[in-house]
């Protein structure tokens, strides 16, 4: 009985140091589709500034930037015009270069709550 009883103590310790790590694993992997949607974001919006030159959108829209409405939906997240999805994006009207994309975790995710994507290729997490 006591061997018993220690065999699961040690199968209760193991899931409660596993059961976190993998959570945070699945959250990195589903993070991983919205970094990708946002690499499309970036390029497209890139095409706007070469295309349109001085007279760029700030906040193109989904035609602007060549997508359909449903082409930056994924599994975990849905795309949308800037802000009504899971994304948004902004071009600096003063640096046509220079833009930023933000994602915002959906409810299957809890951590991080955002992460923002520059110019620059910079990946910065929000909790």
């Amino acid at each position: 009985m006591i061997e018993l009883m220690m065999t699961i103590l040690i199968v209760g310790l193991l899931a409660a140091v596993a059961i976190p790590i993998l959570r945070g694993r699945m959250d990195s992997s589903k993070w991983s589709e919205g970094k990708a949607i946002m690499g499309t974001i970036a390029t497209a919006l890139r095409a706007h500034v070469a295309e349109q030159g001085s007279n760029f959108t700030a906040v193109p829209t989904l035609a602007q930037l060549g997508f359909l409405s449903n082409d930056l939906n994924g599994t975990y997240f849905t795309g949308g015009e800037s802000g009504s999805g899971n994304f948004s994006w902004v071009i600096t009207a003063s640096n046509p270069i220079a833009f930023l994309i933000t994602a915002t975790a959906p409810s299957t995710i809890s951590t991080p709550s955002q992460i923002t994507l520059n110019q620059a290729g910079t990946w910065t997490e929000t909790e």
